[in-house]
């Protein structure tokens, strides 16, 4: 019974063997490292504890060092329970060979270490040593599962764009056709050019996307066999470890992590409608900004759910050094007619503009799935600077404007269109919306 409870405790209750990188979670069952990642990586959010079930905030883990000492020792005091090959008797002088040689890679006898042969060379009990060939293949572990979670990531981003390409590339179609639809007739060859463009071009970068995910999901299948290997070859016995070549082990683990692929940025090209700029100037309409404030709160560029902004907001503490953010809307409200009006954007990174109803500019807490808003948002990324519309939050492919954005309202068509002013072209637009309460026009933007 007693070596059961031993044993017990030194085992992991999901892969059912001796602990490797043990970690402690908050409700205190322990697993192996790599086990808890595996069981974690697809369960709901947030994860419970595969013992217990209890739910579990933690992101990050600590190797237990208490709970890894406690498996080494036993290793040391090879318990019957524990794994090993047999023990290597030296021919020579019949000893047990307690001791490893580093430079001829081979298990010794005390006596042999003290040889001629053998006496400049560093020795070590092959239980140390085997215990710092596991630490450098867990090490090695850990830096493969940041690998598998970045790749995972970017195939996810990139099976999204696939899944929602030609659903976009449709509407981009239908927003540049009801704008030819307003201009003079004599376009329509440029339409047809404009639209042809925007389908050779689509298909063009569905394919890439295609490719980059195909790329993906191999880099994934590598590292995940890299990462199985690693971890069978952890769990050898002492003298079996000692005998593989780690070494070169580690130098594929590395070899596989190299160039992981990378998310494919796709942008349709914008082309100049001609006679935009000229037929939206005659709705220009001068808007006086209310309610301006500097806010220090990172607004929705941090936060791709909702606006923050108010200085009593309780999910936002007051940071001197984050930046500044200028926030106001519209005095007016708009409830019937056209209204044109321009935003100098210039080349910051993160902004917001377009329409928005009266009672959304009340809340404190802006959240971009509401109705009622009609928003072009400009967000720093990783990659640079991606435009996104809201309600529904999506994704718009085509190059970041510099300098001045139109921001056009039609009521009674119930559309809101968003122009780059510099070059003449459409950025996106709102169709078909329907409009049942006053719109006030909307400001967000970052500080120098």
């Amino acid at each position: 019974m007693a070596s059961n409870i031993f044993q017990n405790e030194l085992t992991c209750s999901v892969c059912m063997n001796y602990f490797i990188d043990p970690v402690t979670i908050g409700c205190g069952h322990s697993f192996c490292m790599p086990c808890l990642c595996v069981c974690w990586e697809q369960a709901p959010r947030p994860p419970r504890c595969p013992v217990c079930r209890e739910t579990s905030h933690q992101t990050t883990f600590k190797t237990n060092i208490v709970l890894k000492t406690r498996v080494f020792l036993a290793r040391r005091a090879r318990p019957y329970q524990f794994p090993r090959s047999a023990e290597q008797m030296c021919e020579i002088h019949l000893k047990t060979k307690n001791f490893f040689c580093e430079v001829i890679k081979d298990a010794l006898c005390f006596l042999c270490c003290k040889a001629e042969e053998h006496v400049a060379h560093r020795h070590c009990s092959t239980d140390w040593i085997a215990e710092e060939y596991r630490q450098k293949l867990l090490n090695q572990m850990r830096s493969v599962w940041e690998k598998i979670q970045e790749n995972e990531r970017n195939l996810n981003r990139e099976t999204s764009k696939i899944s929602t390409w030609e659903g976009y590339v449709t509407l981009r179609r239908k927003m540049i056709h009801a704008e030819y639809q307003k201009m003079c007739q004599l376009l329509y060859k440029e339409e047809k050019r404009h639209l042809e463009r925007i389908e050779k071009e689509s298909k063009e970068i569905l394919q890439q996307l295609k490719q980059s995910e195909d790329s993906m999901d191999l880099k994934g299948k590598l590292l995940r066999g890299m990462y199985e290997e690693l971890k069978e070859m952890c769990r050898k016995p002492d003298m079996e470890l000692l005998q593989v070549r780690t070494d070169v082990l580690l130098c594929r683990s590395e070899s596989v992590q190299l160039h992981v692929p990378q998310p494919v940025d796709p942008q349709l090209s914008s082309w100049p409608i001609t006679g935009l700029i000229g037929r939206l100037d005659r709705f220009q309409v001068y808007v006086s900004l209310d309610n301006e404030e500097v806010t220090g709160h990172i607004p929705l560029f941090e936060d791709l759910r909702r606006l923050l902004f108010g200085a009593n907001h309780p999910e936002v503490t007051n940071n001197p050094t984050r930046s500044k953010y200028f926030l106001a809307w519209g005095a007016q409200s708009f409830t019937s007619g056209q209204h044109y009006w321009e935003v100098y954007v210039g080349d910051c990174c993160n902004w917001v503009i377009g329409f928005c109803n009266d009672s959304w500019t009340m809340r404190n807490d802006m959240v971009l799935d509401s109705e009622g808003i009609f928003l072009l948002f400009c967000v720093k990324d990783d990659n640079g600077c991606s435009l996104f519309t809201s309600s529904p939050l999506l994704p718009q492919y085509v190059e970041r404007p510099l300098g001045y954005v139109g921001v056009f309202l039609d009521y009674e068509c119930g559309t809101v269109s968003f122009v780059n002013v510099a070059d003449s072209s459409l950025i996106c637009s709102f169709l078909s919306c329907s409009f049942s309460s006053p719109l006030k026009p909307f400001l967000c933007s970052g500080l120098p």
